[in-house]
């Protein structure tokens, strides 16, 4: 780039709607700032990241992507950066498109194609999308740039060799999911990494560095946004909002390039060694490890000491460690699941308003309390549904929590219903059984009471009751949305305390209220506080005697593990037998917000 002069640059945060291309390119249109010379968006910001089979079906040609863009809108005269899934003569790709005005309309400049395609964990991407095969930097009117595509940053290969081609700005668009809400974090941890990342690129190779990251949510996925834009000494110079879309500008200083380069002469280093370590590279043989190293030992002071573990059945548990594994920032998770509502529930479902069944319990105080919050107390029903043998306090406390919240109220007593099946049909029925019919009768009046008034049932099951298979099949985890499906029992407790439910129905036992005089702890056979820190161990990948070797009780390890790996079905949609390649959910794969 020229020396001494600024560039103006604008990350633009947009939330995508699903599948929806036309109102995406009307939001980019919007979202363009007068005045920027460039305006970067994030990947696949045209149609949602999530698109799984759909993706041909949203992906735009070079020529159709131009076209439906039209013209630079008035005072836009800026470049701009857009990700969207690109139909090619063959295949599907994640691309981006840098594009400049021209005559009336814009014009494609250089169109990066993603070349690792994560299809690990929660992703998928190269079932549905062919990865690109090419990395180079390209000129433009503000001199020479290079762009990459979320994990494409994370191979320290590919900005590598676009430093080397001459780019002094490197472009990056990201559909990260937000992940890693603990106590320590003033954001989602995958962002503390694009961070660290980030900056390294930047200080290594002494160029300014741009990420655009999606923001909003994608079927309980969320998109944290907080784009970020870096200095060649790896300085932060901006940072877009967080859980929202909005324009972040930064004014890049292009001379701090050569002031920086100066500085740390990384880049020229690497050139200066580039001719003697590519004769390495054309010698190594990626993925044989069968060729003998003279260093292969570790020498025997590098040996790690091995950690001292409790004996069997030692000590206390869980562990003030294990404890702190599970720690979240509450300021953060509120936010998060404030934004995940209105998200889900008006944004892309097209609902004002929900209905929450209250027990007088920790779990429905919270989502009712995030509701309020995130759709105004006035959209949000709360219903108490008494059984006769519920206990007293479900009503007052159910009463309580309501009252601090400020929802709406409304108490509809199911006894009638549930005991005029019993009597006529069950009358020998067993304490659990009425317990359960209990519980579905309340997802039934939920969802009528739903269909009253236009709203959507809001679930309240955590991730613990889930993963024990403690909950009602088609009750509890009926509702459509879920905002404490993935926090464990303690940390539900523990955001309760800071969203200032009422401490009594905080700090007292766990409980279904199924069966009168019967806690959670008395069902499960342990607590949540010691099955939790064993869900987590577990979820991670350790066995059973590793468990134990971790210090954890077997016996409380063996009753975790059952209840987890006989109730995978109660987790899951029913099972359909699979008689075409077409089958809904198999062969016909659309996101639920498609």
């Amino acid at each position: 780039m020229e020396d001494g002069h600024s560039l103006r640059a604008v990350l633009c945060q947009v939330k995508p709607r699903k599948g929806n291309v036309q109102a995406n390119i009307a939001a980019v249109r919007e979202a363009l700032v007068p005045g920027a010379d460039i305006s970067v968006f994030p990947e696949t910001v045209l149609s949602g990241y999530f698109v799984e089979g759909a993706a041909l079906e949203v992906a735009l040609s070079p020529g159709g992507l131009v076209d439906e863009l039209g013209p630079p809108p008035d005072g836009c005269g800026g470049d701009v950066v857009i990700g969207f899934y690109e139909r090619g003569r063959t295949s599907v790709r994640n691309s981006m498109a840098y594009l400049t005005p021209g005559d009336g309309r814009y014009e494609i400049v250089h169109i990066h194609r993603k070349v690792f395609l994560p299809t690990y964990g929660i992703f998928e991407e190269a079932r549905f999308v062919e990865p690109g095969r090419e990395v180079h930097a390209f000129e433009t009117r503000f001199g020479r740039v290079g762009m990459l595509i979320c994990e494409d940053l994370w191979h320290s290969m590919t900005p590598t060799i676009l430093a080397l081609d001459g780019a002094d700005l490197l472009l990056c668009g990201c559909a990260s999911p937000a992940r890693g809400y603990e106590a320590s974090r003033s954001r989602p941890a995958n962002l503390a990494e694009w961070d660290r990342i980030a900056a390294r690129t930047a200080k290594e190779h002494g160029i300014f560095v741009l990420l655009s990251h999606l923001a909003g949510s994608e079927g309980g996925k969320l998109f944290a946004g907080g784009s970020t834009a870096w200095g060649p000494d790896g300085t932060l110079l901006g940072r877009g909002p967080l859980f929202g879309d909005g324009s972040t500008p930064v004014t890049l200083d292009l001379h701090e390039i050569t002031r920086a380069r100066t500085e740390s002469p990384f880049l020229s280093d690497l050139r200066t060694a580039l001719p003697h370590l590519q004769r390495s590279l054309d010698e190594s043989r990626v993925g044989d490890r069968s060729r003998d190293r003279a260093s292969a030992a570790p020498p025997a002071a590098a040996k790690s000491t091995p950690v001292r573990r409790p004996a069997e059945g030692a000590g206390d548990r869980p562990s003030e460690v294990d404890r702190g594994l599970l720690a979240i920032q509450p300021a953060l998770v509120e936010a998060a699941l404030v934004e995940f509502i209105r998200e889900e529930v008006a944004r892309h479902r097209g609902f004002s308003r929900v209905v929450v069944g209250v027990s007088g319990g920790v779990d429905s105080a919270v989502s009712l309390f995030l509701a309020c919050r995130a759709l105004g107390p006035q959209n949000v029903f709360a219903f108490r549904l008494p059984y006769a043998t519920s206990s007293p306090d479900s009503l007052s406390h159910g009463a309580l929590v309501i009252d601090a919240a400020g929802a709406r109220e409304r108490t509809i007593d199911i006894t009638g219903a549930v005991d005029a099946y019993i009597e006529a049909h069950e009358p020998d029925v067993t304490d659990m059984r009425r317990g359960n019919i209990a519980a579905r009768q309340r997802a039934v009046v939920l969802f009528d009471q739903s269909a009253k008034l236009d709203a959507l049932p809001l679930g309240t099951g955590n991730k613990s009751e889930r993963l024990l298979g403690y909950f009602t099949w088609h009750a509890d985890d009926s509702p459509p949305i879920n905002p404490l499906g993935d926090l464990l029992k303690t940390q539900v407790w523990a955001l309760a305390r800071y969203l200032g439910v009422p401490s009594v129905v905080v700090d007292k036992p766990a409980s279904a209220d199924l069966v009168r005089g019967i806690h959670d702890e008395d069902e499960l056979g342990i607590s949540y506080h010691l099955a939790d820190p064993i869900l987590h161990w577990l979820l991670k990948g350790r066995d059973i005697d590793a468990m134990v070797r971790l210090g954890f009780r077997r016996d409380e390890v063996a009753i975790v593990w059952k209840r987890l790996s006989s109730t995978h079905w109660k987790r899951e949609l029913p099972t359909v037998a699979l008689l075409s390649e077409s089958a809904i959910g198999e062969g016909y794969l659309r996101p639920v917000d498609y």
